[in-house]
C-alpha cells in the first residue's frame, strides 16, 4: 500500500523531465557512446586497459595522456554545436493527455506547469509564489500570475529527497530526511537563493518513509511525522513508538521537538479541520496482506496522545499476523474513514474557497499515488471525502480519474492538492512532473 516504495527504491519513473533536460542527457549519453567506441584498447595495445593513462609529470604532478583520435574531436564538436543550436531554439514537450482526466460535470482541468520533476508537496507563500518539493534533490518556485505561471526558478538543489515545503513568517521551510531547512526571505531571492539555515539535523536517516510532508498548524507549530523504516516492524531502539511510526511538532527554531500521534505507519498529507482546528491526516497501511487488505486511512487527532495503531492494528479492524496478538483494534483510535488498499493515499486539504459549488466547502481532497503491489491497479486519482466536522458520516467519491489507462499502464501520478486563494485547485503529478489547476464554471 505504500505507493511510494517504487519511486524510494529506483523501481519506477520518477517523472517526464522537461525537454531540454532530456535533450542534454541524450546528448552526453551519444558523446559517451562514440568517446568508447573510439578509445577501446586495441588488440595491439590490449593490456592497457584504461583508455585514460595518468603518468607522473614535472615535480611529480599527474599529467593525463588520451589515446583520442581527431575523428572523435570532430564528432564532439559537430555534436556540441547540434546541441547548442538546439538549446537556442523553443523545445518540444511531449503532450500530456489531460483530456483523459474526467471531472464532475461543470468542473475543468487545465496544465499549469509541465516542468516540475517529481513535483510532490506543494505550498503558497502571501506573495503568489508556489513552491514545490521533489524526490530528486531540488525545490521549485512558480511565479503565478492570473493562474499561470510566468517564470520558474531552482531555489534549492542537491538536499536529500526534499518532498515538505511549508511557508511562515517569511520563509520557506523544506524537509530533508534527517534535516529541516529553512529559506529565508526566498520570495525576494528567487534568483539568487540563500544558503538553506539548519532548523534541525536530529530526525532519523532513514530513507525508508524518510521524506516528509510538513506543515504549519494554528498553533504556529511545525508538524513533522515520522514514518515506520520498514514494511511493517517494531524498531528495537523504539518500542513506545515515538520516534518512528509517528507524528511529531517543534517550535519554528526546531526546538520543543514532541510527539503527537502514535501509530502511524506513514503519513504525506494532513490538514487542520476548518471549523474545530483539528488534524486530520492520511496513513498508508501496510503491503504484502493481499490485494484487498489493509485499507489506507483518513484520521482525525482530537486529541494529542492517541494511538492509531501501527503495527499492531492496520486500517482500523485487521490484525497484524505477527504483531497483533494482545493488541486488540478496539485498543486504539479508529479511523473517519477507510480509503481502500493499496491506493497509496498522500496529500490532502479541507477546501475552503467559494469557486467550487456550496457543496464542497469544507470537504477533503486526497491525491491517490496508486499502487505498486497488487495484481489489479488502483488509485492514481483524486477522491473527495465528505464528513461532518467530528468525523462521522463519513463517505468518498471519486473526484479526477483518468491517469491510469484502460490496459493499467499509467501516465501520471497525483501526490498533492492545494486550494488557492482563487477557489482553483492545484494538483501536482511526480510521475509526469507536472501540476494542474482545476477550476469550476456553472453548467
Amino acid at each position: 500500500m505504500n505507493g511510494d516504495r517504487s519511486a524510494a527504491d529506483g523501481h519506477d519513473r520518477q517523472g517526464l523531465a522537461p525537454a531540454s533536460e532530456r535533450l542534454v542527457v541524450w546528448a552526453c549519453a551519444t558523446l559517451l557512446r562514440l568517446w568508447r567506441h573510439d578509445n577501446a584498447p586495441s588488440p595491439v595495445h590490449a593490456a592497457d586497459r584504461a583508455p585514460h593513462r595518468h603518468d607522473r609529470g614535472p615535480g611529480g604532478s599527474r599529467t593525463w595522456r588520451t589515446h583520442r583520435s581527431p575523428r572523435i574531436v570532430r564528432r564532439c564538436c559537430g555534436a556540441l554545436l547540434a546541441l547548442a543550436a538546439l538549446l537556442g531554439a523553443p523545445l518540444a514537450r511531449a503532450t500530456l493527455p489531460i483530456e483523459r482526466i474526467r471531472l464532475p460535470a461543470g468542473f475543468h482541468i487545465e496544465l499549469l506547469a509541465d516542468d516540475v520533476p517529481s513535483a510532490r508537496e506543494m505550498t503558497l507563500s502571501p506573495a503568489g509564489i508556489l513552491y514545490v518539493g521533489s524526490m530528486e534533490g531540488r525545490v521549485y518556485a512558480l511565479e503565478l500570475r492570473d493562474g499561470k505561471v510566468v517564470k520558474r526558478h531552482v531555489v534549492a538543489s542537491g538536499l536529500t529527497m526534499p518532498v515538505g515545503v511549508a511557508w511562515h513568517d517569511g520563509a520557506l521551510y523544506v524537509s530533508a530526511v534527517s534535516k529541516i531547512v529553512r529559506l529565508d526571505a526566498i520570495d525576494t531571492h528567487l534568483d539568487d537563493p540563500p544558503k538553506p539555515a539548519v532548523v534541525t539535523d536530529a530526525l532519523p536517516p532513514e530513507r525508508h518513509h524518510g521524506w516528509k510532508f510538513i506543515a504549519f498548524g494554528p498553533d504556529g507549530k511545525l508538524y513533522v511525522p515520522q514514518g515506520a523504516p520498514c514494511n511493517v516492524c517494531l524498531p528495537a531502539n523504539d518500542p513506545q513508538r515515538s520516534h518512528y511510526a509517528m507524528i511529531g511538532r517543534m517550535d519554528p527554531d526546531g526546538t520543543h521537538y514532541e510527539t503527537i500521534a502514535r501509530g502511524v505507519r506513514n503519513t504525506v498529507g494532513f490538514a487542520w479541520h476548518p471549523q474545530t482546528h483539528e488534524l486530520w491526516f492520511t496513513d498508508n497501511g501496510r503491503d504484502m496482506m493481499g490485494d484487498d487488505v489493509p485499507d489506507d486511512k483518513l484520521n482525525r487527532l482530537a486529541r494529542v496522545g492517541l494511538d492509531f495503531g501501527f503495527p499492531y492494528c492496520h486500517g482500523g479492524d485487521v490484525a497484524d499476523p505477527e504483531f497483533g496478538a494482545g493488541h486488540p483494534c478496539s485498543g486504539f483510535t479508529p479511523p473517519v474513514a477507510k480509503l481502500g488498499a493499496h491506493v497509496a493515499s498522500l496529500g490532502m486539504r479541507f477546501y475552503t474557497g467559494t469557486m467550487f459549488p456550496p457543496g464542497y466547502r469544507d470537504s477533503i481532497f486526497i491525491a491517490e499515488h496508486g499502487s505498486w503491489n497488487r495484481s489489479k491497479k488502483v488509485g492514481y486519482r483524486v477522491v473527495r471525502i465528505i464528513a461532518n466536522a467530528d468525523g462521522t458520516d463519513a463517505h468518498q467519491e471519486v473526484f479526477a480519474q483518468g491517469w491510469l489507462n484502460s490496459d493499467e499502464t499509467e501516465w501520471g501520478r497525483p501526490a498533492d492538492v492545494l486550494p488557492l486563494p482563487d477557489g482553483s485547485l492545484l494538483i501536482s503529478d511526480d510521475y509526469a512532473g507536472a501540476i494542474y489547476r482545476v477550476t469550476y464554471t456553472k453548467p
